[in-house]
């Protein structure tokens, strides 16, 4: 048969269109019954053999199958299916990898003719089980599952058994709950998938590739420096919680932790890996690694010691101050060898070059020098940054130096002769850290703006960019063999990654700032969501697709609401204005002005006509939805009101302000009805229960209150956050409140006990915005770290039937004393069923794994790496499973 190049695929793929789906499934079980390797060949006999009686026997097995289907209809498609897989095992979509940069263009063409054809997903979806039966489909399986992963479809508690998946990216694909047992996966990246409670047995995964390799959480505060031990085999980190930490790079755990009584700034090993040199304070500490015990305190510096260095050779330590002095001491005596004094402000970084002959010095006042370290004279002043010094780093082979800058750029400076080399763009904020990978060709940089740089050192070019982090990247270090980059940032985590990952990211097109507010649609189909990055947009639930982005405001946008009908989406902003959008045309229908007031939440009343808002003015606002209009002004909070909200009836507007109070309003007179006392610090949220007798409260106290609305007394408070409640919503039926707060975590509390439920763990910043879905199943959760979540909170009775394998699976393993093995019933049920982010990142939480294989390029196994997320390892319990 004549081979068909790409531009016949598509119409291979419409030669399918008017097939029922439902035979897929019956070829697969017939195939599963009778057939052999060659499925093709299968195929075509299987199409003449098929009897009625036979037909009968897979009707009655095949519940989905219908009965009354003629046999001939039957034998036609199986037909056209043969046909169809012919070709297309001679096509070029069974021959190329469409996850690689030079096929872009014939993917993204071929997904926009066939992203909305449920037919055409489906038959892809029947290529990739193909994978299973005959490894001559391999090829366009993975193909299909890649196209399938970046056109969004649903994946989720899908059984993809058997499946051989090869030379592909799965960058965020959604396999919640499904069963991938007896999988194999070969050089596949699985970057951002998200795998929670999914049955992962005996699966053979090889030559995996993943950007993130771990994320390390232990500080409570920002991490300042991340050192690798020579070895590679250890990281040391430095944070503002007065603590340093040592991990074990290979399992992510923490070896053990060192406590202090100021913020630990800087670190370093010696060159035999013997002793490690902290700096807190303007002290700097010795430590003998093997025994666990402090050698030495060194002090001399009047100020905080910002940075801290040993030679190669190991016997000087270098150490720079915000007294604007470096001091060099000798390592074995602990005395002080020099003082180096030059620099007019603050010393940033010291550095020592490879050799130990020369130290690098970067300062506040905008220069670099380079000092002698034998006479302790300066050799060189290097000048061209127009603002602070933040970092410095010289090359393995100490002819080239990198400085990072306040002034946003990186320099590359020639070591013999002084001159600058070279001058990086590209951050768009403060350059917090340089360092160079061990063979000198890529430099890594960190920034204010939460992501990390990769640079071709030779050309001077943007290699990579790693996202992932949430706050600012204070520190970035490679380990000595050049494998792992790790990463320490402000939202007080570290993050190792794998550095030879050179695969394509996915294509999100995302918030790519702080998430204010999300909010379901009357219908449940849709959600909305409000960002820094001045714009709204519009989520498919299901799938996580982007529907709409909607532009117009000037600054960022802190609250979103639908109107009960759902035709109208209205809008609060920082820049002072309400604005309200038709949901189906996408296209603004007004703008009201607050006037010089941030609008800090917006609600509609339930018949749709009246709009509410609060403001940074005292003030809430009550608007004519129809005309636009101001209808009233209610005075009475002596702060902003941060949160507005109307009971059921819409007889009653709730009000939660920074004075601490929460007031009731009669909506038709504007007369406050009542004030309700109790919380010590604002009230970030209020919201009444479905019935409109109870309004619950979160406050900037750590606490939630809820308050008898008939008496104005208070019923209950909550306690269990650590941080500010910045968000509260009933469930539909009112038998649960979610919270969200600045401890990252969302909380769900029984309204009738007022006991807590669960935690949902998994944002790693603020959680600004929690919304139930109508029906209440879902719950929608918004974060200051750019991402949106949505989270399965049904019961376990209620949940769906491949979870009641979950339960049953989790029912034969035995809690240990010493490890956690086994999640309580709120917990694996109420797990993140879809993320919406640029950035997304591996979840495993509840993932069943027995026995198997999973190990990335480089022999490493990940084993660990699900566990850290969450996964339950099942080998030691194995007997007590029975498949």
């Amino acid at each position: 048969m004549t081979q068909r190049k790409k531009g016949d695929f598509i119409e291979v793929l419409q030669c399918i269109e008017d097939i029922d789906v439902k035979i897929y499934n019956v070829i697969i079980e017939m195939h599963l019954k009778e057939g052999d390797s060659d499925f093709l060949k299968f195929l075509s006999n299987y199409q003449y053999k098929l009897s009625y009686e036979k037909y009968m026997f897979l009707c009655d097995n095949l519940w989905h199958f219908d009965k009354y289907w003629k046999l001939d209809a039957v034998k036609s498609n199986i037909k056209k299916i043969t046909n169809v897989l012919q070709i297309i095992k001679e096509n070029e979509f069974n021959e190329k990898n469409y996850s690689i940069d030079e096929n872009q263009e014939i993917k993204e063409d071929l997904i926009k003719k066939i992203s909305s054809n449920k037919n055409i997903i489906e038959f892809l979806t029947f290529l990739v089980h193909l994978t299973a039966l005959d490894e001559s489909f391999i090829k366009c399986g993975s193909n299909s599952l890649h196209l399938l992963v970046l056109m969004k479809v649903d994946l989720r508690e899908q059984s993809f058994q058997n499946i051989r998946i090869k030379n592909t990216s799965l960058i965020g694909a959604n396999l919640v709950r499904s069963d991938l047992s007896e999988s194999e996966f070969e050089n596949v990246v699985i970057s951002g998938m998200n795998m929670n409670q999914a049955k992962l047995f005996n699966c053979k995964w090889k030559n995996l590739r993943i950007n993130e390799l771990n994320q390390l959480n232990s500080h409570i505060s920002y991490v300042n420096t991340v050192c690798f031990s020579l070895d590679g085999n250890s990281l040391a980190s430095c944070s503002d919680d007065q603590s340093l930490c040592m991990w074990n790079v290979k399992t992510g755990k923490i070896n053990s932790i060192i406590k202090g009584k100021w913020d630990v700034m800087s670190a370093c090993f010696s060159s035999n890996n013997n002793i490690l040199v902290f700096s807190s304070r303007e002290f700097m500490y010795l430590l003998n690694l093997k025994t666990g015990k402090q050698i030495s305190k060194l002090y001399g510096h009047s100020e905080r010691v910002n940075s801290i260095c040993i030679s190669s050779d190991g016997t000087t330590l270098a150490s720079g101050s915000y007294d604007k002095s470096i001091r060099l001491w000798d390592v074995k005596t602990r005395q002080q060898k020099a003082k180096l004094d030059g620099h007019e402000k603050k010393i940033r970084s010291v550095n020592f070059s490879p050799d130990g002959s020369t130290l690098a010095s970067g300062s506040d006042d905008n220069s670099i020098r380079l000092w002698d370290v034998k006479t302790g004279q300066q050799k060189v002043k290097l000048d061209g940054h127009s603002d602070n010094i933040k970092s410095i780093c010289y090359s393995p082979d100490g002819t080239i130096l990198a400085s990072g800058s306040s002034d946003k750029t990186i320099r590359l400076w020639d070591v013999k002769t002084g001159q600058q080399k070279a001058r990086l763009d590209g951050h768009s904020s403060t350059v917090q850290s340089v360092n160079f990978s061990p063979d000198g060709s890529t430099l890594a940089s960190g920034h204010d703006e939460n992501s990390i740089l990769l640079w071709d050192v030779e050309t001077g070019q943007q290699k990579v960019k790693l996202d992932g982090h949430s706050d600012s990247v204070r520190s970035v270090n490679f380990s000595p063999d050049g494998t792992t980059l790790a990463s320490g940032s402000s939202d007080q985590s570290i993050r190792l990654w794998d550095f030879n990952t050179r695969q394509q990211k996915a294509k999100l097109d995302c918030h790519s700032s702080i998430i204010w507010s999300v909010n379901f649609s009357p219908d449940g189909n849709t959600l909305a969501s409000g960002s820094s990055d001045k714009t709204i947009r519009l989520w498919d639930v299901k799938t996580g697709q982007q529907k709409a982005k909607l532009d117009g405001h000037e600054n960022e946008i802190i609250s979103v609401n639908f109107s009960p009908d759902g035709s109208t989406l209205a809008s609060g902003s920082v820049d002072n204005s309400i604005r309200l959008w038709d949901v189906n045309t996408r296209y603004q229908k007004a703008k009201l002005d607050c006037y010089q007031s941030i609008v800090w939440s917006v609600n509609f009343s339930p018949d749709g006509n009246t709009l509410a808002s609060g403001s940074s003015d005292k003030s809430i606002l009550l608007w004519d939805v129809k005309t636009g209009e101001q209808k009233a002004k209610l005075d009475g909070h002596s702060s902003t009101v941060q949160s507005v909200n109307f009971s059921p009836d819409g007889a009653t507007l709730a009000s939660g302000s920074s004075d601490n109070s929460i007031l009731l309003w009669d909506v038709k007179t504007g007369q406050q009805k009542a004030k309700l006392d109790g919380h010590s610090l604002g009230v970030e949220s209020v919201n009444f229960s479905p019935d409109g007798a109870t309004l619950a409260s979160g406050s900037s106290d750590n606490s939630i209150r809820l308050w008898d609305v008939k008496t104005g007394q208070q019923k209950a408070k909550l306690d269990g956050h650590s941080r500010n409640v910045i968000s509260v919503f009933f469930s539909p039926d009112g038998i649960i409140l979610a919270s969200g707060s600045s401890d990252n975590s969302i909380r769900l509390w029984d309204v009738k006990t007022g006991q807590q439920k669960a935690k949902l763990n998994g944002h790693s910043s603020t959680v600004w915005s929690v919304n139930f879905s109508p029906d209440g199943a879902t719950l929608a959760s918004g974060s200051w770290d750019n991402s949106i979540r949505l989270w399965d909170v049904k019961t376990v009775q209620q949940n769906l039937s491949s979870d009641h394998c979950y339960k049953d699976m989790l029912s034969l393993l035995k809690p240990s004393k010493n490890q956690n093995t086994v999640h309580s019933e709120s917990t694996t049920s109420n797990i993140t069923i879809l993320v919406i982010s640029k950035n997304p990142i591996l979840e495993a939480q509840g993932a069943l794994i027995l026995k198997g294989e999973f190990f990335n390029y480089q022999g490493k196994d990940l084993k660990s790496l699900f566990k850290s997320k969450g996964s339950l390892i099942l080998e030691n319990q194995k007997e007590l499973i029975q498949n």
